[in-house]
């Protein structure tokens, strides 16, 4: 099914083959026609399934410029999935003469979007803490909002949004469109819905991603007291330029981080505790590349997209089957392949094995690289980059210089070469 299929304006249709988009998602196939019916939805699909675009659609189609009070409210888990969300709107809206959106979140200065707000806006996204804030200050009216969404519902309960979540609901006109989207259905995601729409359209897509035939997934079992040791190992081993490290508990990643500065490593970490200002300079690093490893917490990292993440380790077991899914689909985004490996001790082999089999993924156990093993595999990498070289040529000038000079063998020459890059 193509866009042009759809019955949406041409001022959509042309936003959307601008971005390059031509067929429709499974999630926007079955959801979008539902949706501009004006049926409630219910949409389970993970992340990256085009879920932003499935409920924008339908919201713009019914957007009236002239009334420039708030007429639709997304509400987001985290600050970045909330400027990715405005973002994706304001792109599908390109061709929409005078459409305002409004990303409003946690960590920037409140009278800023007190100010856009006061002037008007007719799509508002929003952390669920930061709406009820304006909310309260008397600064956003939700009396005419025709469409509210919940995106990543699940994740928003997990962080403790639920009361605001539906203090939020209440607020609006009974008669709105209520469209929630969710990777998971725990009860407490079923429980909002059924007591928030009006006989939605439940759509499911499944997940095909389960298997992750893109991500490469290994298990390390080790001693609790070698997991450090067992970490660096891995780093070394693998050369990744960018590499996230998941832990359980802000007191390891401040562990993880402040150790592996200690051995040089180019690092930094992220966690609850930090303002949202630092959060945003430390996330800014990781995409530029100015730090390459990232140690982190669950939370801290929700809504975190950086494309050329070469790899996530999984310091600690995640606590349960779906935070490892979320965790290592960190990796191989937009098509690219990745790395996800996880450090299992003895106490942690329980929820090891249960993640396996809720997921049905192959995770292949391996022995820690030893020391021999990452001198092996450093000494090949340099010879590995040598024959890319002499595949490319241009070496003209030094094979002169070497016809004339060379008193000994080849071999003894290269070998003398890797050991000064090596040592050196």
């Amino acid at each position: 099914m193509n866009f042009d299929d759809l019955n949406i304006s041409d001022e959509i249709k042309d936003a959307i083959n601008d971005m390059g988009f031509e067929r429709l998602t499974p999630i926007q196939k079955l959801s979008i026609p539902e949706a501009l019916k004006g049926t409630d939805v219910t949409g389970q699909a993970q992340t990256g399934s085009g879920k932003t675009i499935a409920f924008t659609i339908p919201i713009l189609s019914k957007i009236f410029i002239p009334d420039r009070s708030p007429q639709a409210i997304i509400l987001c888990p985290t600050r970045e999935l909330c400027m990715q969300v405005a973002s994706e709107i304001a792109k599908v809206g390109n061709n929409i003469r005078k459409l305002k959106v409004l990303a409003v979140y946690g960590g920037q200065p409140i009278g800023k979007q007190t100010r856009v707000l006061k002037k008007g806006v007719h799509i508002v996204v929003g952390t669920p803490g930061r709406v009820i804030d304006h909310i309260d200050r008397g600064n956003l009216d939700l009396i005419g909002v025709e469409s509210v969404v919940l995106d990543e519902a699940d994740e928003m309960l997990d962080m403790g949004f639920r009361e605001d979540i539906e203090t939020i609901l209440e607020s609006t006109p009974h008669q709105r469109q209520t469209l929630l989207f969710s990777a998971t259905m725990p009860k407490d995601v079923i429980r909002i819905g059924k007591s928030y729409q009006k006989n939605p359209k439940f759509i499911k897509i499944a997940n095909k991603k389960k298997n992750i035939p893109k991500i490469t997934q290994y298990a390390f079992k080790c001693n609790i007291k070698d997991k450090f040791d067992g970490l660096t190992r891995l780093i070394e081993s693998y050369d990744v330029r960018l590499a996230l490290i998941f832990c359980n508990t802000k007191k390891s990643v401040d562990f993880v981080a402040k150790h592996l500065r200690k051995q040089d490593f180019n690092v930094d970490s992220l966690h609850g505790d930090m303002k949202q200002v630092v959060r945003d300079k430390i996330m800014n690093k990781f995409r530029n590349g100015n730090i390459n490893i990232l140690v982190a917490t669950d939370v801290a990292a929700r809504g975190l997209d950086v494309v050329d993440v070469g790899a996530v380790i999984n310091y600690d077991v995640p606590q349960n089957s779906d935070d490892y899914v979320h965790r290592i689909g960190r990796t191989a985004r937009a098509g690219k392949s990745g790395l996800a490996f996880m450090l299992v001790s003895k106490d942690e082999i329980q929820r090891y094995n249960k993640i396996k089999k809720d997921n049905n993924i192959k995770i292949t156990e391996k022995e820690l690289p030893t020391f021999q093993d990452i001198e092996y595999i450093k000494n090949k990498r340099v010879l590995n980059n040598a024959k890319s070289l002499i595949e490319e040529g241009n070496l003209d000038e030094y094979l002169k210089i070497i016809k004339n000079e060379l008193e000994c063998s080849g071999v003894d020459m290269a070998a003398a070469l890797l050991k000064m890059i090596r040592e050196n």
